[in-house]
């Protein structure tokens, strides 16, 4: 069976790391696609690249879709960092893969099987978790507005995050893609925002 893996490739990067996918795989087909491009290798192997963010009326410029995408991806913009975790939670403001302002906090959430984790002491300590980091966030983003949303962690969190009152006047920011975020820490909210300001790529092996 074919094997998938995908990487995080900032714009300024990507032109070098496209030389050495070609150069490693008997060369590259490039093609268009929806959001980004399709690498076709000599030897089979095939990549999906995936601009970070859409082009909003402000497309990148160049003479070919690859210098298109690399302009896209390294435009400056605004992405607003949630990430949950029954853990805790990281909250920040990403421009240009750096962190601006940012906070983290935990607050532990029992799981079902965990002594002492009755359902309403779960459902108390998820809420307490959650409009902690609705009010982070909402400090964050009032101070150094977001362009876009970014969720990592747990989706059900995410989904309770959303519903916070505190929360309500950014809710219906445009989300880019989710991160998958074990432990929603400062290193973890670092590398985050490094991986939403990226272009990802798909790489398949046959």
């Amino acid at each position: 069976m074919p094997a998938t893996r995908q990487t995080f490739v900032p714009a300024q990067r990507l032109p070098g790391w496209l030389e050495r996918f070609a150069a490693g795989n008997g060369g590259v087909a490039v093609t268009p696609e929806h959001g980004g491009l399709h690498l076709a290798a000599g030897n089979g192997t095939e990549a999906q690249l995936l601009a970070p963010w859409p082009d909003d009326g402000r497309p990148g410029r160049g003479a070919d879709d690859v210098e298109r995408l690399v302009s896209l991806a390294g435009q400056s913009r605004t992405v607003g960092i949630v990430l949950l975790r029954r853990g805790g939670f990281a909250v920040g403001v990403a421009r240009d893969g750096a962190l601006l302002p940012s906070q983290a906090g935990s607050t532990s959430v029992r799981s079902r099987g965990s002594a002492g984790g009755s359902p309403q002491r779960r459902a108390n300590q998820t809420e307490t978790l959650v409009e902690a980091a609705a009010g982070a966030a909402a400090r964050l983003f009032a101070e150094h507005p977001a362009e876009y949303l970014v969720f990592g962690g747990d989706r059900a969190l995410t989904g309770l995050f959303v519903q916070q009152l505190a929360f309500a006047r950014w809710s219906n920011l445009s989300r880019l893609r989710p991160l998958a975020v074990q432990d929603p820490k400062p290193a973890a909210l670092a590398q985050a925002a490094k991986d939403a300001c990226s272009v990802l790529i798909r790489i398949t092996v046959p």
